[in-house]
């Protein structure tokens, strides 16, 4: 087995193993198989980073096997500079949401661990795929254990939220799969996603092919006004279920933007752009303005995920190599700090039991640690610079305003209103004195959450003093992107 088979298919096998086996009397002992798994799930992708070579845009670690013959359809591996960076990232937020998941779950716990096992897995196949079908089947079954984390372990709504979730998601799917079937016509039987990227298609066929992604990847990232779903399933989702649709699952839907809308579409991008760019500024700014009222600390958070993946959606419809790199680091950065900011909810959570900031006041005197630690991720959050929030966030600025003065004005408002709600929230949660009695009652942080909150904070720290690691990896892929974006297919 290659790398990426590993990286994929380890923690999927713990997953089931868990399903199998586990039991509530021997939870203890599932939490500790949970954590092996996902530590060993981590430990198979670090050896891609050696292995990765940086001047070249070809897929790297490739593996191919046929899988349905009849089809011509392949089990066809392989990441690139555009890719690369997910497939640890998801395998590192899967070890946190172990850890971070192991008190506040008592019931079925080798269900909920097996789930995100299971899920970590299907998302690194997601990011890793290059066949059109075997893409799809990572991306369509993701759903299955979110949706189940929702719905078994959400809140008192949770049901709705889990529907929700599935046929928002499932509607825009469909006219995907009508896109690949189409492009496996045009191409002679191929579901090569690297053939399809050299296919000629006409204008039509181009503009109906980047609708159909369009649909599915807008419900997915969350564009506006598609991202109603968002707040909704965010409010109701365990702690852990937040913090992986947040840090990873919104990214799928962007990965996919880069993977098959621009290359295999490049004429109806360059058309339609302009929507594309004006519905992201929608997002940057008034759903900015919409997380300023929020009473619930999950809704605003939420909210603002759909801002900062604003930011992704506007960098790579520019189309100058500063705007696309910088909305690949924005979804990384974005990964870490929302994971982060949705724990910190959390951690909150399992001591007071409430999400609502009225709930709060004067946090900092019981639990200063704790404090410390959210006003990191806070700033992260509104893009401080030294932190993983400014460095994409800036390459998207600085590359709209390359490519228009007034978008990339547009685009820079975004970190006023990220600093108006973010610190406002802060200020309403943590600071000032102690004015209610569940808040007097609380301890501050204990070794295992401190571990999950130092981590975190190493790698917001760490990528926003040193980004260059992140970059260097995806300068060529990114530039070879743009290259072939720019010539036109039209027959």
């Amino acid at each position: 087995m290659g790398l990426l088979s590993l990286a994929i298919w380890t923690p999927i096998a713990f997953g089931v193993l868990l399903l199998a086996i586990g039991r509530d009397e021997h939870a203890r002992a599932v939490r500790w198989l949970a954590l092996l798994g996902a530590l060993l799930g981590f430990l198979v992708t670090l050896p891609l980073y050696d292995g990765f070579k940086l001047g070249t845009a070809a897929m790297q670690f490739v593996e191919k096997a046929s899988w349905i013959e009849r089809f011509n359809v392949h089990y066809h591996l392989g990441v690139d500079g555009i890719s690369f960076w997910f497939v640890p990232l998801t395998a590192f937020i899967t070890v946190i949401v172990v850890i971070a998941s192991w008190e506040a779950i008592t019931e079925r716990v080798n269900q909920y661990m097996g789930a995100f096992l299971i899920l970590s897995g299907l998302m690194i196949g997601v990011f890793s795929a290059l066949d059109g079908i075997l893409f799809y089947v990572f991306f369509e079954a993701t759903l299955i254990p979110m949706y189940l984390i929702i719905g078994i372990w959400g809140g008192p709504n949770r049901i709705y939220a889990a529907f929700k979730f599935f046929l928002y998601t499932l509607m825009g799917s469909l006219l995907t799969l009508i896109a690949i079937i189409y492009l496996y016509t045009q191409s002679g039987g191929s579901f090569e996603i690297l053939d399809w990227h050299k296919l000629p298609l006409s204008m039509t066929a181009q503009t109906l092919i980047f609708f159909a992604f369009f649909a599915a990847f807008a419900v997915k990232v969350p564009m506006w006004p598609v991202h109603t779903w968002l707040p909704d399933v965010h409010v109701e989702a365990p702690t852990g279920g937040s913090a992986v649709l947040a840090a990873i699952m919104l990214k799928l839907g962007a990965y996919g933007f880069l993977r098959f809308s621009m290359p295999i579409a490049p004429d109806a991008s360059h058309k339609w752009a302009w929507l594309v760019i004006a519905l992201s500024l929608v997002a940057v700014i008034y759903v900015g303005v919409v997380a300023l009222v929020q009473k619930d600390m999950k809704k605003l958070v939420a909210y603002s995920s759909v801002a900062h993946m604003g930011f992704v959606t506007l960098g790579f419809f520019i189309f100058n190599p500063l705007g696309v790199a910088g909305g690949i680091v924005q979804m990384i950065a974005h990964g870490f700090v929302s994971g982060a900011m949705f724990l910190c909810i959390g951690v909150l959570y399992d001591r007071v039991h409430s999400r609502e900031i009225a709930s709060y006041g004067g946090v900092v005197n019981t639990m200063p640690k704790f404090a410390a630690f959210a006003l990191l991720f806070a700033m992260a959050n509104c893009g401080l610079p030294a932190t993983a929030g400014f460095v994409g966030e800036w390459m998207v600025i600085l590359g709209a305003v390359q490519y228009n003065f007034w978008i990339g004005l547009g685009a820079a408002t975004a970190l006023i209103f990220g600093a108006a709600y973010t610190l406002w929230m802060y200020k309403r949660v943590y600071l000032g004195p102690v004015t209610n009695d569940n808040v007097r009652g609380l301890t501050d942080i204990g070794n295992r959450e401190f571990l999950v909150l130092g981590l975190l904070a190493i790698a917001v720290l760490y990528m926003g003093l040193y980004p260059k690691p992140f970059t260097d990896v995806m300068d060529v892929s990114v530039a070879e992107l743009l290259k072939h974006v720019a010539m036109s297919k039209l027959q």
